[in-house]
């Protein structure tokens, strides 16, 4: 039997598919632009390869779209019946995926975790199972994850710097900012060109506030991108952030349209709807919004994306940024549509997905609604509930900090002097820099004692 990379069993046809397959969850692993050309000359070389249709399945799932579970579901099926004779390591990676395909994410990581148990060197398992904690807002269970495996990797093992990024992330999510920053340095030494070490280690910077840092580690690492998909536009927000915090909005703007919102990028085209970059492009035109900078017709794209997937509810973080999208254009009546889907999905409760949005997407998404309405003591009152708990939701803390920033915009607003100072101190207790330095609450903290 062939191995793969990382001397998992893997039953395909012979020693060129198994190359082929490293090929795939390298690209995978690096962000590569081409990876699903990748993935077609993998189904080529060997369309009887059953991790190969798993492989197809997990790409789909993770664009978090309704539009390709039917094909995921229908590439797992393939999977399973190729597989009936495979590894026990492989079967367990079908009953992952049809758990995630099925919105029951608990079994998911559950099976991924089995895996790593008796595989610690399955690359896959370990990245999907990082990927889907992390958009669950499980960061301890990222940690956990990560240092069970570590001992079983080394730098002699292809794919070592991807785990040394994960755990980079891990820990910074995790509040360990000094782990982190040594583990995604260490993997940026042995591959200057990995795209998630960079993004763990652009998270230490903008937690730890040090915004002149950030930009220059982005622009020493950009020249290695070639070829990277759309995690480089995340990194690209990420460096306006740093410029945000610096009140250099033109800078800001700059960044929104020739890198992170290009929309003449062949990356952009290629899935202008990704949910990773509506995220990007709403949140940092609403915390443009908040400090009086117009956005143009920069609303009127996303608008017209989320308006073709209302209804779509696979991603819940997502959720309220497509109404921040349809608010920040002035669709009322799409916004209200977005908000009655909402509504079907939690009274749904399906699967893990359902009560997310029932307890956190919905009342962050009719805060967003009432905000942009002019309702702010409205916004606060729905939104008050959610606030423990929309971590859950998934995102790192500068993709939650925008949810923050409007309670926090709301009550000021509203002239809720309580509400704000609760908002204040909880920032203050989670992020290592003092509000009065962040520029989303420093007028609200030098207007409220906390």
């Amino acid at each position: 039997m062939q191995q793969d990379a990382q001397g998992n069993a893997l039953s395909t046809a012979g020693a060129d598919s198994a190359r082929a397959f490293d090929h795939v969850v390298a690209g995978y692993l690096g962000y590569r632009f081409d990876t699903a050309q990748r993935m077609q000359a993998l189904l080529a070389a060997d369309p009887d390869c059953g991790m190969a249709h798993a492989l197809k399945a997990a790409f789909l799932l993770l664009g978090y779209k309704q539009g390709f579970v039917p094909m995921a579901k229908e590439a797992i099926a393939t999977a399973g019946r190729l597989t009936a004779r495979a590894t026990p390591r492989e079967q367990a990676h079908v009953a992952a995926l049809t758990a995630w395909s099925e919105n029951e994410m608990d079994r998911a990581i559950a099976a991924w975790e089995g895996i790593l148990a008796d595989h610690p060197r399955d690359i896959l398992a370990f990245r999907l199972h990082h990927f889907c904690s992390f958009w669950l807002g499980r960061p301890e269970t990222m940690l956990a994850s990560v240092e069970k495996v570590l001992p079983a990797w080394s730098a002699a093992v292809p794919g070592y710097p991807s785990v040394l990024a994960c755990r980079s992330f891990a820990n910074e999510e995790a509040g360990n900012y000094v782990v982190a920053e040594a583990a995604g340095r260490a993997a940026i030494a042995l591959d200057p060109g990995d795209l998630w070490a960079a993004h763990a280690v652009a998270h230490v910077l903008e937690m730890q506030g040090r915004r002149s840092e950030g930009i220059a580690w982005i622009a020493g690492l950009e020249p290695h991108w070639e070829g990277g998909n759309n995690i480089m536009h995340h990194l690209w927000w990420h460096r306006a952030m740093y410029h945000l915090e610096q009140r250099d909005f033109d800078a800001v703007l700059a960044l929104y349209d020739t890198r992170f919102r290009n929309l003449e990028s062949a990356v952009t085209q290629a899935q202008p709807d990704l949910y990773i970059d509506v995220q990007n492009a709403a949140s940092m035109l609403f915390r443009l919004s908040l400090h009086g900078v117009p956005a143009g017709k920069r609303w009127e794209e996303l608008a017209d994306k989320a308006e073709a997937r209302i209804g779509d509810t696979l991603s819940a973080f997502t959720l309220p940024h497509w109404m921040m999208a349809l608010c920040g254009a002035g669709r009322w009546a799409a916004a209200d549509r977005l908000l009655a889907a909402l509504r079907d999905a939690a009274r749904s409760n399906a699967g893990t997905n359902g009560p997310l949005i029932a307890r956190y997407a919905l009342p962050v998404a009719e805060a967003v609604l009432k905000h942009a309405r002019g309702d702010h003591a409205g916004a606060v009152a729905v939104m008050r509930p959610a606030l423990q708990g929309m971590y859950r939701l998934g995102g790192s803390h500068a993709q939650q900090d925008v949810f923050e920033q409007l309670f926090l915009h709301a009550a000021m607003k509203a002239g809720q002097a309580g509400d704000a100072r609760m908002l204040l101190e909880r920032v203050a207790g989670r992020h290592p820099v003092p509000p009065e330095r962040r520029v989303g609450y420093a007028e609200a903290a030098r207007g409220v004692a906390h």
